[in-house]
Formats: C-alpha cells, sequence, structure tokens
C-alpha cells in the first residue's frame, strides 16, 4: 500500500464510529484494486520478464514476486519495508516471496527486520535469475530472453507458465494430472506437428 493511500484513509472514516465498518474500509483499501494489479501479472498468460535497477522496496517487492523471471543490475537492492511503517505487506510479498526463494528462514529475516537485500544475495537466493552490470546490459539481455520465448509456439510457451503456476499452489500428483489435462486437449495443436518435423 502507498503511504499516501493511508491518509485518504484516515479521512474515508472521519465520524464512522463502528469498528466494524472501520475495518471494512480498511479491507477493501488493502484488498482491492492494487491486489488485483499484482495478481494480473502472475495471472497473463504471457510469460512476464521483470528488470529490476537500483531500488526495488514495499510494493516493488510485491510486483516482481508476481512475474515469471526475473533480472537485476548488480546496483539493485530490495526491501520489504512495511514493517518498519508498523503493517504487514499487504499486496503479495508475504505470500508469494516464500515460494519464490523457497527459504523461510530467509523471507523471515527480510519480513522482520526490513533489511536490504543487495543483488548478489537475490541472485544466490533465486529471488531473481541473472544480474547485470549496466541497466543497458539487462534490457538487452531481457529483450532477448523475450525474442526467443516469442519464438516458441504459444500454445507450449502459454501452457508451461499455466502448469507452473498450477504445480506451485497443488500437489505434484495435482499437477500431474492438470497437465496430462492440458496436453489431451494441446496434443491435437498444429504447433506440436511442426515441431516434430
Amino acid at each position: 500500500m502507498d503511504p499516501s493511500d493511508l491518509t485518504q484513509l484516515d479521512g474515508s472514516m472521519d465520524g464512522e464510529e463502528d469498528s466494524a465498518r472501520n475495518s471494512l474500509a480498511i479491507y477493501q483499501a488493502f484488498s482491492g484494486a492494487m491486489g488485483f494489479i499484482i495478481s494480473s501479472l502472475e495471472k497473463c498468460k504471457k510469460p512476464v520478464i521483470c528488470c529490476i535497477h537500483n531500488a526495488c522496496v514495499g510494493a516493488g517487492v510485491d510486483l516482481i514476486t508476481a512475474t515469471d523471471i526475473r533480472l537485476c543490475t548488480e546496483d539493485a537492492w530490495f526491501c520489504v519495508k512495511e514493517v518498519d511503517m508498523g503493517l504487514a505487506a499487504d499486496v503479495g510479498t508475504l505470500q508469494r516471496l516464500p515460494r519464490v526463494i523457497g527459504s523461510q528462514s530467509l523471507v523471515n529475516d527480510l519480513c522482520l527486520t526490513a533489511r536490504k537485500m543487495k543483488s548478489a544475495e537475490a541472485e544466490r537466493s533465486g529471488l531473481v535469475s541473472s544480474t547485470f552490470q549496466s541497466k543497458e546490459e539487462m534490457m538487452k539481455a531481457a529483450l532477448s530472453m523475450a525474442a526467443n520465448i516469442a519464438s516458441k509456439s504459444p500454445v507450449a510457451v502459454q501452457g508451461t507458465k499455466l502448469n507452473l503456476v498450477y504445480s506451485r499452489e497443488h500437489s505434484v500428483e495435482e499437477g500431474l494430472d492438470h497437465v496430462a489435462k492440458w496436453n489431451m486437449t494441446m496434443l491435437q495443436s498444429e504447433d506440436v506437428m511442426k515441431a516434430a518435423m
């Protein structure tokens, strides 16, 4: 949540003495458009490549954890700052970051201390897949990666993304069943025959 939103929240509850209504207004503010926008990156059928240059703080971390591939420059740093603002991260970091980096201890460290994570640590932990010396080098690599992905069958790329996201939230057995059902219909695509030749 943007700090300026907090002032709007305060104004929207003027004169309202019912704590339930106050709570509902706060809940709606925290779960509204921002969460929808960030989650739409994860739900996008096409892979989303994220490039981070310099500071990535608060909602920036919420945003990048919803993307598929993350690249950064060597001067990039990451910070889950919400705890210093007196609130819990509210639009995805607490839910996605543990899955992205896979270490609950590291996630707890970052979220509870609000310390800066530099690019080298971000790459080691899996938050980003690559670091680059300059923004230009990173953007060139991202565009090359995007072109490579775009050269593949859109049915295969979108199916792979859909099944990766699905499997992250389900057991291995459920993931295998889901991909089998997906491929049951998608194997009929002409893309499969073209790739086989």
